[in-house]
């Protein structure tokens, strides 16, 4: 989910928006590493101990949210998630990540705020 912000501008014939707009992505090595669906599969994947059950939550496929956390795990180089057969948790680095993640994103939000009040 991206944030976007408008004002309104008069011209001749009708009101145009004028948009500072901009989603916000952790990036590691040059790639998009984590964004707001990532952070919100592994939150779902906290709430409901199960990779499964948060894939069907946010209307994805089992293979999606897999391949989305085989791709963390792996960029990673230690697992953000753990499964097993009583099911999937989080580890403490993701834990740290999903803080860090909101931080920052809190800031480019009051960013973008700003930028749009400036324009």
């Amino acid at each position: 989910m991206g944030v976007c912000y408008t004002r309104r501008m008069a011209t001749r014939s009708k009101a145009a928006q004028l948009k500072a707009d901009g989603r916000f992505w952790l990036t590691l090595e040059g790639r998009n590493f984590l964004g707001r669906g990532r952070i919100e599969l592994l939150q779902r994947i906290r709430e409901t101990g199960s990779i499964s059950k948060a894939a069907k939550a946010m209307k994805m496929s089992y293979k999606a949210a897999w391949d989305a956390i085989d791709a963390m795990n792996t960029a990673w180089r230690s697992p953000l998630v753990e499964s097993g057969p009583a099911g999937s948790r989080l580890t403490e680095e993701a834990e740290r990540l999903i803080a860090t993640f909101q931080k920052a994103e809190a800031r480019h939000t009051a960013f973008m705020l700003k930028l749009t009040i400036d324009l």
